[in-house]
């Protein structure tokens, strides 16, 4: 392996880029139009153009991707998180194509990823899971499609989530509290999973109420061994898109942790699952856990498990397609207690060196809903300091676009404590200073050193709550409403018309393709700001995410 193309964007391919530097493996990025400056591009040894704006004629396109691969002479791909990341048909493409898929394989993605397969292999591993449908539901229109929707979710119970069969992230689930606000609910989902994964199947799970989100990272290499780590505690979220994650988490006792830790071993093991991945539960408040889903992927709050480990988690991923055995990975690595393998027995972490939170930073004004806040980064001061770490896509000059997640960048604090590592990142977030945009600085920056989250006093539903009571006359976990859609939509279709706005000095459209540029890196060829007029519009459907 000498080449890898990153099939994904921002921050995640940036630190793909960085440990394929540190290997001396070359770099191939790839590109929409409105990523042509992205710093990503600018940091990968070669990059390639791959279509317009929008994901499903871009980023979501494997034949793009594969044709980049081959042009640029990559020998293997890195899908990154979301877009690709869990789509079987990619990884058997590349396959196809010769190129080795740094990730599981597609009969894993297909027996993890689909959310209710996934829901058997557990329960064939003894692992207690969330009541929901066995199946993805029918996508028949009509009356017959409505009645057999109806009665799978009178089967599963309400209150209930209308949840996307692929992908993660929050994106294409829908809370839904009673029989009159399904039919909304599965088209609203069925939109965001088509435009965020090309896949617009959904599932019922009946709603566990106010539970803790607690997740474990795997990691199984090709020779049959599986690795669970210490949890991480992702309850700190806003509408199921998580805010704030940390590990290990203070309300993990010892013999909890034992048996998370085997649960999540055992679905891994069941399904032969290779590559980094990780399994989701949920808690309730006696502390009974159920299986909620695994994403088969590099999951975005990776960086707190390195920090607590040592482990850099893509190199691992990229050793073990190479075959590595986990045993040797994990050789000079301090561990904890041994769950074994079926070849090596290698042993589960716990957290060795402290404790460590991340903090997601949106582009997003916290004081109109969260609505989108795209728009040229006029100053960037990143934190930093002692057990600081900035994961950053984006760079002082840099327009935030509206095309896709409004992820800016992620902090993570280390220390050799809870208290401490709070404390860090309460400055951490006060040094961050970027202008041009609204970000969720503040408003993470509030949370963080709150009484409720230093007495780890919170649950998956706490954030929601707390904007609601904010809220004049705000009903209790009420969705949004018509009129707050109507508004994001408004707010993204102007920036895409300011954005779009024709420049004299550039005539055509995007063309695709490779040029040279300095440092002795390849770009593709420059793109005009022109678009068809109809685009805005166009987009309605996929302006619904940027909620």
């Amino acid at each position: 392996m000498k080449k890898i193309l990153i099939a994904n964007r921002g921050e995640i391919a940036v630190r793909i880029i960085r440990t394929c530097r540190e290997m001396g493996l070359a770099t191939v990025a790839v590109f929409s139009a409105c990523d042509r400056n992205a710093l990503h591009v600018r940091m990968a040894d070669e990059a390639f153009a791959i279509g317009p704006d929008q994901a499903s004629d871009s980023y979501l396109r494997v034949d793009k991707l594969i044709d980049a691969a081959r042009r640029a002479g990559a020998d293997a791909v890195h899908p990154g998180y979301g877009f690709l990341s869990e789509n079987p048909e990619f990884a058997e493409g590349c396959a196809k194509a010769g190129l080795t898929f740094i990730g599981p394989s597609a009969d894993a993605m297909r027996a993890l990823g689909s959310k209710t397969a996934a829901r058997e292999i557990a329960v064939r591993a003894g692992v207690p899971i969330v009541p929901g449908s066995d199946a993805p539901m029918s996508l028949d229109a009509g009356p017959a499609g409505d009645a057999a929707r109806a009665d799978a979710a009178g089967a599963v119970g309400y209150p209930l989530l209308v949840k996307a069969v692929a992908g993660g992230g929050g994106k294409g689930m829908r809370l839904v509290r009673a029989p009159d606000d399904l039919g909304a609910a599965v088209a609203v989902a069925r939109s965001e999973a088509a435009s965020s994964f090309g896949d617009d199947r959904v599932y019922f799970e009946r709603y566990v109420d106010k539970p803790r989100h607690i997740e474990v990272q795997l990691l199984g290499d090709r020779h049959g061994t599986v690795v669970p780590f210490v949890e991480r505690e992702c309850s700190i979220q806003r509408r199921h898109q998580k805010l704030i994650e940390e590990t290990p988490s203070a309300a993990v006792t010892s013999a909890l942790r034992e048996q998370l830790t085997s649960a999540a071993a055992a679905i891994g093991r069941a399904a032969g699952y290779t590559s980094a991945g990780t399994i989701e539960f949920l808690v309730d408040a006696s502390g009974g856990f159920y299986f909620l889903e695994m994403n088969t992927r590099l999951q975005v709050e990776h960086p707190i498990t390195e920090a607590v480990t040592g482990l850099d988690f893509v190199r691992a991923q990229i050793e073990i397609a190479q075959g590595a055995k986990l045993g040797a990975i994990l050789a000079d690595l301090k561990a904890g207690p041994t769950y074994g393998g079926s070849i090596d027995v290698v042993p589960a972490f716990r957290p060795a060196w402290g404790h460590a939170i991340e903090v997601r930073v949106y582009a997003e004004n916290t004081n109109e809903g969260f609505l989108p806040s795209p728009g040229l980064i006029t100053h960037l001061t990143a934190a930093s300091g002692p057990g600081i770490r900035d994961d950053s896509g984006v760079y002082e000059g840099w327009t935030v676009p509206t095309a896709y997640d409004p992820l800016v960048s992620k902090v993570i604090a280390w220390a050799p404590d809870r208290p401490r590592a709070i404390a860090r990142m309460v400055r951490a977030l006060q040094d961050y200073d970027i202008r041009g945009i609204s970000t969720t600085i503040g408003f993470c920056r509030e949370l963080i050193d709150s009484p409720s989250f230093a007495a780890a006093d919170f649950d998956t539903t706490t954030v929601d709550r707390m904007l609601e009571q904010r809220a004049t006359g705000a009903a209790p976990d009420a969705e949004p409403d018509a009129a707050h859609d109507e508004l994001a939509a408004i707010a993204a279709a102007l920036w895409e018309m300011v954005r779009l706005k024709p420049d004299p000095t550039q005539v055509g459209h995007a063309q695709v393709g490779h040029t040279q540029v300095g440092h002795g890196h390849k770009v593709g060829a420059g793109f005009s700001r022109t678009a068809p007029a109809d685009s805005l519009w166009a987009r309605r459907a996929r302006l619904e995410n940027l909620r």
